[in-house]
């Protein structure tokens, strides 16, 4: 998926009871800087599962209740008959609050967290509120929202307080890694979005919002006007702020950490991360209906993670992101793999994100033949 692109690269970790049982980089994290263990890459939305790993850490203290009203803890979301929407609805996509043009007006909006936070808060579901509709951008806000009412603290200090700390995950980050971090993060390779920012297709896309099913839906998830600005340049808009459904930064060590924990009944390294009954609410698939934003794809989607219907993977759970990247943990198996890269374009992302929804399995069958390793690839001569 990486090899031979120039400045592109990228890392995949295998970890088995917690223990490394593969770790591979190669490539370049930007021209002429080689990739290597402490490089993070933008990981998209497989930042969700993280997101929703803090939520849970919160539950297992007692801190909230799954099936609790989200204005229980943050009265402000009450506004506009949302009183009666359920964490648990929230966290399986079922809040009918996924779209973005009713929020934001563009990218400085949505650049603004604690605004987009407020916006959602006030905002009024929609007719697909309790039917599965990926919540692409606000999922992430809303856990924030729903973590800072209950705790006081944005989700970037909590991924560094309930993820990296007590899992010594060095590789976890919620936007650009803090100077001094050992993580260094990649330059996206290729033309990015660029090509939905072109006035053309804008157009088309802003049209679509009132398209009624999938298209409308998904059009509504997923585009604002000047969103494709934000993986613009070497340090992007979107290192600058806390977007808990899209910009985590993470080497693949951090991400095979994190799942280590999942696939090992909340356990790590002897000491226990989350409760068994915690995990087993993790583990459960809350909605097998086809999603609304996501062209009907039967998304399997449990409280902040995701199954595949595909042999191999049906066991596990994680959450892949834009592009491919993904943490998963298999708990038949006691298995974990983070996947991270840093090669973006209209045409590549689609093909990474099939070509990750295979590779997961492949990686899940080996696991078990393969020897414990730690390998440097050289990346491909020009």
């Amino acid at each position: 998926m990486v090899g031979g692109h120039p400045g592109a690269g990228g890392a995949l970790t295998v970890h088995l009871r917690g223990e490394p049982l593969v770790e591979i980089w190669t490539g370049e994290a930007a021209p002429d800087r080689p990739w290597s263990a402490d490089t993070g890459s933008v990981i998209f939305s497989a930042t969700k599962g993280l997101a929703a790993t803090v939520v849970h850490r919160l539950a297992d203290r007692g801190l909230i209740d799954y099936d609790a009203p989200v204005a229980h803890y943050w009265p402000e979301f009450a506004a506009n008959g949302k009183q009666r929407i359920t964490v648990r609805e929230v966290m399986s996509h079922r809040a009918g609050l996924y779209g973005l043009p009713e929020i934001a007006r563009g990218l400085d909006d949505v650049l603004d967290h604690r605004m987009m936070e407020d916006q959602l808060a006030a905002a009024k579901p929609d007719h697909l509120l309790g039917i599965p509709t990926y919540h692409a951008l606000t999922y992430g806000w809303l856990l924030a929202g729903l973590a800072r009412a209950v705790t006081g603290r944005g989700m970037a200090e909590l991924f560094r307080t309930e993820i990296a700390e007590p899992l010594g995950a060095e590789g976890i980050h919620l936007g650009k890694p803090p100077a001094g971090s050992p993580t260094s993060a990649a330059v996206m390779q290729g033309n990015k979005l660029s090509l939905v920012g072109t006035n053309y297709i804008s157009l088309v896309l802003g049209r679509a919002y009132s398209l009624p099913g999938a298209l409308g839906a998904a059009a509504r998830a997923l585009f604002l006007p000047g969103l494709d600005l934000l993986l613009e340049g070497e340090d992007p808009p979107i290192l600058h702020t806390e977007l808990g459904a899209g910009n985590g930064v993470c080497t693949a060590t951090g991400l095979a950490t994190v799942y280590g924990a999942l696939a090992n009944d909340g356990m790590h390294q002897g000491r226990r991360y989350l409760s068994p009954e915690t995990v087993k609410a993790m583990r459960q698939v809350e909605t097998y209906r086809l999603d609304h934003a996501l062209f009907y794809i039967p998304m399997m989607w449990h409280m902040g993670y995701h199954s595949l219907p595909i042999p191999g993977a049906r066991a596990g759970f994680g959450h892949i992101g834009l592009g491919g990247s993904f943490g998963w943990a298999d708990p038949r198996q006691g298995l974990s793999v983070g996947f991270v890269h840093n090669r973006l374009g209209i045409g590549a992302a689609s093909l990474d994100q099939i070509a990750s929804a295979w590779v997961l399995p492949l990686v899940v069958r080996g696991a078990h033949a393969a020897r414990r390793t730690t390998t440097h690839v050289e990346p491909a001569a020009a």
